[in-house]
């Protein structure tokens, strides 16, 4: 007897729809699996055949033909358990009358029937419910991740037995409650914030205009000046996550299987920093199924490199495609995805090898070959696309000790917030969301320059002998100055300040 049930796979971000095929005729005892599965998939027989055992029913002593349709695609992973378990007992099984109705089927299976939790069930849901599909029996510990999801009928189940007798109209269980997403300030989760840093002003106002804006920023810092706390005070201050990308979050976090928490979302945008050892792959993403990686999983957040000359040459300039594109691709022999990767790259590094160049606080003991050769190992076309290349130097004692109160993470991240507010009603119809994506077009649009702006920019491109991009860059910082101050048009003050932040590296 044949017997068809829906079930979905990942490729990717994107889910695509899996005919899972199951014929169980009379003949030589046997189990095959076709269709081009990984060995995930081949060794789900068996996973199945212990979970049907052990679920109460009988396992049919027949030939079984799996068929996973459309046959010419990979299927990955252990989703398909639960199709291939309830497609057998469907076509072997006169006592059990199992009506699929449409449903999509998505789970793992343990020996003993459990369903176990999958990655990647939001970007498998949103998928199926584009293409049409509106009932799906999934994992009890995918619930959370489901409830997100509205105006379908998801059931959460904990065993193979739950799903059969779902099917069967032996039993009734209750749907998936739908969760409301709640967007709020969330500085109650952090122990720093940007009162503690004293005596870094400039920084302070440095980092407020790239986390406006979503530009990238190189802070160049002497060792103890304070650039571990500034880096994680940053996620103080980032604005607040629409609806719309906590999703795309979450589904990068949920096919990586890093997904933490109660909340089945990511509600705080990511702050990810790798150590300088990572290599290219963990930071790009790859491996056999080319999975996401780190730059991936930064994405609406923030990627922070400490240490900058010390990442291999290979490993930085990997991040060139994502700066310019907002994506990642991953190619691999066997896949070949596209991840977004849009974030805010944050990175530092001291003046030189011993730490100590152009300070006031210390003496360098570098030659000038030696911080050369330290600096160059940023390549040109690499710096070259960085906003914001400021140098600070260190604190003096008494800034330390100063009752002074500095501004608070909340002060900063309010008008953070309006600016990012500007910048989305600025591009609702350009398809970006900040002014760092803007391309030339946006800034002959939005970012009109008078006179003496121009006069301006045109001193410094031949000052500090800056190119095409470097001056694009210039004014995009300009034009979230101008949004940080609620300005519509771009000030001379404006695009002195965003020149200011590029002069600062010299030798």
């Amino acid at each position: 007897m044949l017997a068809k049930v829906k079930s979905y796979a990942l490729s990717g971000l994107k889910g695509f729809l899996v005919d899972v095929e199951v014929d169980v005729i009379h003949g030589m005892p046997s189990f095959d699996i076709v269709g081009l599965p990984d060995t995930a998939v081949k060794e789900s027989k068996e996973r199945v055949r212990s979970a049907i055992k052990n679920s109460g029913v009988k396992f049919p002593t027949n030939k079984i033909t799996i068929n996973l349709a459309p046959a010419d695609i990979k299927k990955q992973g252990a989703y398909l358990d639960l199709p291939i378990a309830v497609g057998i007992i469907k076509a072997s099984s006169v006592d059990i009358n199992i009506e699929l109705d449409n449903y999509v089927l998505i789970g793992e299976l343990s020996l003993d029937g459990s369903l176990r939790e999958v990655n990647g069930i939001l970007p498998l849901l949103i998928s199926a419910k584009e293409a049409g599909y509106k009932k799906f029996i999934i994992p009890s510990a995918n619930e959370k991740e489901a409830g997100y999801i509205d105006g379908v009928e998801v059931y959460a189940l904990r065993s193979l037995k739950d799903a059969i007798n779902l099917l069967s109209g032996k039993a009734e269980f209750k749907q998936v409650d739908t969760i409301g997403y709640d967007v709020g300030l969330n500085m109650n989760r952090f122990d720093v914030d940007l009162s503690f840093v004293k005596g870094q002003a400039f920084s302070n106002r440095a980092i407020e205009v790239a986390v406006a804006g979503g530009h990238i920023i190189l802070l160049v810092v002497p060792p103890g000046a304070g650039k571990t706390m500034l880096a994680k005070c940053i996620p103080t201050i980032m604005p607040d996550m629409s609806f719309e990308e906590a999703l795309e979050t979450t589904k990068i976090h949920s096919v990586a299987g890093v997904l933490k928490g109660e909340d089945g979302i990511v509600k705080v945008r990511p702050f990810m920093t790798p150590h300088h050892s990572a290599s290219s792959i963990s930071l790009v993403g790859g491996g056999q199924n080319a999975m996401p990686g780190i730059i991936s999983l930064a994405h609406n957040g923030v990627l922070y490199l400490d240490e900058l000359p010390e990442y291999t040459r290979s490993t930085l300039e990997s991040l060139r495609q994502p700066l310019e594109d907002r994506v990642i691709t991953v190619s691999r022999v066997k896949a070949s995805v596209e991840y977004p990767a849009s974030f805010v790259l944050v990175a530092s590094m001291n003046p030189c090898p011993c730490g100590f160049y152009g300070t006031k606080n210390g003496e360098c003991k570098c030659t000038l070959a030696q911080v050369q050769k330290y600096r160059a190992k940023i390549s040109g076309p690499l710096m070259d696309r960085i906003d914001l290349q400021i140098s600070v130097d260190g604190v003096e004692y008494s800034d330390l000790v100063s009752d002074k109160k500095e501004e608070s993470s909340l002060e900063v991240k309010r008008r953070v917030n309006i600016a990012r507010a500007i910048q989305r009603e600025r591009f609702i119809e350009d398809n970006i969301n900040v002014n760092a994506e803007m391309g030339e077009k946006h800034l002959k649009k939005y970012c009109t320059l008078s006179k003496e702006c121009e006069d301006i920019l045109k001193s410094a491109f031949t000052s500090l002998n800056l190119s095409a991009r470097a001056r694009s860059r210039i004014i995009k910082v300009a034009r979230t100055i101008a949004d940080l101050e609620l300005c519509e048009n771009i000030k001379p003050s404006h695009v002195l300040e965003a020149v200011g932040y590029r002069s600062n590296l010299s030798l």
